[in-house]
This record gives structure tokens, C-alpha cells and sequence, in this order.
């Protein structure tokens, strides 16, 4: 959708306030009064990551690495995101790790990738593959794997019920894909995570 065609932060508020009536409630009684700016200005918050470009965060990178050419491993990102079918949370962590060719990207930058996927309507698989893709176009590693893993509340807290029932996702590019020693030295370290956490 084009900025021209953008609904206004009032048709927003006025949305919010026909789903408070559709439900059953009075959107003007004084517990609800300020509900349809709160709601608005909560999404803002919770979809901000259509307004970022993942690839731009990465493009501060070092190349003064005195040829470190072992793996990078970021663990237990918390993000908090979106179901695409029912806007239902999903909540979870995800572990980034790459092995750098040449540069290397400041660590808080991995975290800030995930957020700016995690912070739009999505599906679990896609972002999984978002994440890795974009760390693979931008740094040009040897390779790149990503797990995640969230508990969908469109499945915890509505439809079957299954509250405790986590999903796991991974993306294996490069030599993470290639190697299996590589693949599961990575996949070592997410399995002691998860234990500890």
C-alpha cells in the first residue's frame, strides 16, 4: 500500500472502536474511552518493522578482524511478534550465527535484524528465512544458521488449546548447510541454551 493510500490514525481509532462494539462493549464508557488511541499507538509499536530496512542495519561492518574466521553465535534473541492469520502473538527466541569472510557486524545488529522482521504480520518459516537470507546478501559469509523458536498463541490460547507447545524453525545456508560438523557444533550450542533457559 502506497503512503497516499495509508488509512489516518483516526480511521484506526475508529476501527478499534467498531470491533469494541462488534464484541459487545461500549467503545464511549469511561474504562474504554482512551482504549482506541492505546490500541493505535500499541500497533505502532508492535508493526514498526515494516518502516525498516533489515539490510541497512547491517551495513556498518569491520574488516579488522586479525582473520577470525570462526563462528559467531548470538543466543536466545527474545522477539515478540505477530501471527498473519489471526494477529495472534507469537513469542519466542531465536539464535543467529554466522561464520564471517572478511567482516564482521556489531553484534547488537543481529538482534536489531530479527526485531525488524519480528515486528510485522508473519509466519514463523518466513522470517526464519528472511533473517538468514538477509545476513547472507548483506555480509557475504562462508555461511549463515538461524533457529527459532516461539509459542504461537493462535494455537496456545484459542483454536486446539495446546498451551506449552513450542514451534521450531531453522535456515542452514553455506557451510552450515554443507557441513555437518558445523551444522551441529551450531545446533549444539542452541540445545545447551534451551537447557539452561
Amino acid at each position: 500500500m502506497n503512503s497516499d493510500n495509508k488509512p489516518t490514525r483516526a480511521d484506526v481509532e475508529n476501527a478499534v472502536k467498531t470491533i469494541i462494539r462488534w464484541s459487545g462493549d461500549d467503545p464511549t464508557r469511561d474504562g474504554l474511552i482512551e482504549t482506541p488511541a492505546r490500541v493505535t499507538k500499541a500497533f505502532e509499536e508492535w508493526f514498526r518493522g515494516y518502516g525498516e530496512d533489515p539490510e541497512t542495519i547491517l551495513d556498518k561492518t569491520f574488516e579488522e578482524i586479525e582473520g577470525y574466521d570462526e563462528m559467531i553465535v548470538l543466543r536466545g534473541i527474545r522477539f515478540e511478534s505477530h501471527c498473519e492469520h489471526h494477529m495472534a502473538p507469537i513469542i519466542g527466541r531465536a539464535w543467529v550465527a554466522y561464520i564471517p569472510n572478511g567482516r564482521v557486524v556489531g553484534i547488537s545488529k543481529l538482534a536489531r535484524v530479527v526485531d525488524a522482521y519480528a515486528k510485522r504480520l508473519q509466519i514463523q518459516e518466513k522470517m526464519t528465512a528472511q533473517i538468514a537470507n538477509t545476513i547472507q546478501n548483506v555480509l557475504h559469509p562462508q555461511g549463515v544458521a538461524v533457529v527459532l523458536k516461539a509459542e504461537h498463541h493462535c494455537m496456545t490460547t484459542r483454536g486446539v488449546h495446546k498451551p506449552g507447545t513450542d514451534m521450531v524453525t531453522s535456515r542452514m545456508l553455506g557451510v552450515f548447510r554443507d557441513s555437518p560438523i558445523t551444522r551441529q557444533e551450531f545446533l549444539a550450542m542452541v540445545t545447551d541454551d534451551t537447557k539452561t533457559s
